[in-house]
């Protein structure tokens, strides 16, 4: 995810194996980078290797911690001294964007408890990204999540196990981790999203920065997987926060600057100089050329999506349930599109959910009738249960904050005040509960009564280095949330992380 191909090729590796391969052919002629992660399974498969090594000698990094009997391990395998050297270069986690971390893990919990397994490698991803980024900090957690506190100790422990490794040169300021849990906001990764990596995601699902359009009616062979990174892709690092109108006008500019530059197919080439310079422009023409026949592509099958799917009316009405507090004008657009043939499947089920979520306690809720209404357009009982495993998951028995109603007055003037502006959008008014828990973080006024602090010291000035970590999973709309808040408050830096990057399918 972080480096491409051809950028390694350009430091001279030329083979690229996986250790696990069986029938990797002996080429002692060449030396061999080991990248792994410290995993019981990874130091058996070394273990073998050394003992019978195809290569002239090995320079092992371990992307973690590792225990001192594995290296003991690794050093009786290593009869023929082949191991120049071994190391630990921390990177246990997925970088996807540049405030951004992922760990790739689905489930992580059973019910309200953490799947062991799960708990040992989220922690290993935590303290990995602590050390990468140089962080000892304090740690600050929901209080109404025993994940959250689960997962504090475990970092905490490590941190006191290994503190010669987090004995880094103290700030003014500690840095600050906060741990929280996705159940505390379920609404946020059911909206369909209007802004580019988000709506990417949500529409056609983004798997460590790669694209499969395979499903694109009449898709070109090269174009089957793309990769979208604001590494090494500059129309996509200027537009993955525009929303979706802006990236359309983008895209016509990018392709008439495209026009303009191409080669004219009856460009002569007389001179030897007309020839250098045809050669010289070509790697240029042709990555541009590469760039915009992805755009375009991405584009048309996200607008073809939002036109078979009916996304604009879906999403009008999410961001009602998800927003706005009139019940009896919800039930009837959701009632409405319920009954539209043009409502798929996916989209009708996320509606109920996100009713069933705002209005689980309301006074004249019409659950049992949407149920009903959604189990007789599928003719199965699977999104009715789909729709009580969210309830269950982030209803209100759950939740530790308050995640509809306004806080104050002041917060209600505010909204009221937005209103008469107009909202910038119809389709963004939606604010992840994020925002304002880090809102009120980077003000000094988060409560430690909901989020205290793990230990006895607290912090005294407002934190500067904030990494937030999410027990369930992040979303998109969360990363741009967090884009805009590194914008505004100069001299905070917030990272956002989480077990998984979450789309309403997943």
């Amino acid at each position: 995810v972080v480096y491409t191909q051809s950028e390694i090729l350009q430091r001279e590796v030329y083979l690229f194996e996986r250790l696990d391969s069986p029938n990797r052919e002996p080429m002692k002629h060449l030396k061999a980078i080991c990248f792994l992660r410290p995993t019981k399974e990874n130091v058996e498969l070394l273990v073998q290797e050394l003992r019978r090594p195809k290569y002239s000698v090995y320079f092992i990094y371990f992307s973690n911690v590792i225990s001192k009997s594995d290296v003991k391990a690794l050093a009786e395998a290593d009869e023929q001294e082949v191991v120049a050297e071994v190391q630990e270069f921390y990177g246990d986690y997925i970088a996807v964007n540049p405030h951004v971390f992922s760990l790739n893990l689905l489930g992580c919990c059973r019910g309200r408890s953490w799947e062991p397994a799960q708990l040992a490698r989220t922690t290993q991803g935590l303290t990995a990204l602590l050390l990468s980024l140089k962080k000892c900090p304090m740690i600050r957690y929901q209080l109404s999540s025993e994940p959250a506190k689960r997962l504090a100790e475990c970092v905490k422990q490590v941190i006191t196990k290994e503190y010669e490794l987090f004995d880094f040169r103290r700030t003014e300021v500690p840095p600050l981790l906060l741990i929280l849990d996705r159940s505390d906001d379920a609404i946020t990764p059911l909206l369909n999203q209007w802004t580019y990596q988000a709506m990417v995601h949500e529409l056609l699902g983004i798997n460590n920065n790669r694209i499969d359009l395979s499903r694109v009616p009449g898709i070109s062979k090269d174009l089957r997987e793309v990769v979208l990174s604001a590494e090494n892709d500059e129309f996509y690092a200027n537009n993955m926060y525009l929303n979706f109108a802006e990236i359309g006008t983008n895209i016509k500019n990018l392709m008439e600057d495209f026009q303009r530059r191409k080669p004219k197919e009856q460009q002569k080439l007389e001179s030897i100089a007309d020839m250098k310079a045809f050669v010289e422009n070509y790697p240029q023409f042709k990555k541009m050329s590469g760039t915009v026949s992805k755009h375009v592509t991405v584009v048309g099958e996200l607008s073809r999506l939002v036109a078979e799917r009916n996304l604009l009316e879906v999403s009008e009405v999410e961001q009602e349930l998800a927003c706005q507090s009139d019940h009896s004008s919800a039930l009837q657009s959701v009632r409405r599109l319920l009954q539209s043939p043009r409502v798929s499947e996916l989209d009708a089920a996320r509606l109920v959910m996100l009713y069933a979520l705002r209005y689980e306690r309301h006074g004249s809720s019409g659950l049992p009738a949407l149920l009903e209404e959604l189990r007789s357009r599928g003719g199965t009982d699977r999104y009715r249960k789909l729709v009580s495993a969210v309830v269950e998951y982030g209803g209100k028995r759950v939740r530790g904050s308050d995640l509809f109603s306004p806080k104050d007055a002041v917060a209600i003037t505010k909204q009221f005040l937005k209103g008469l502006k107009g909202i910038e959008n119809v389709y963004t008014q939606h604010q992840p509960l994020l925002q304002e828990t880090l809102d009120q973080l980077i003000k000094g006024k988060l409560k430690d009564s909901q989020y205290p602090y793990l230990g006895p010291n607290t912090l005294r000035d407002r934190p500067q280095d904030i990494i937030v970590f999410l027990i369930g999973g992040a979303t998109y709309e969360e990363a741009l949330a967090v884009f805009n808040l590194n914008r505004s408050n100069p001299g905070v830096r917030i990272v956002l992380g989480g077990t998984t990057i979450h789309n309403t399918r997943r």
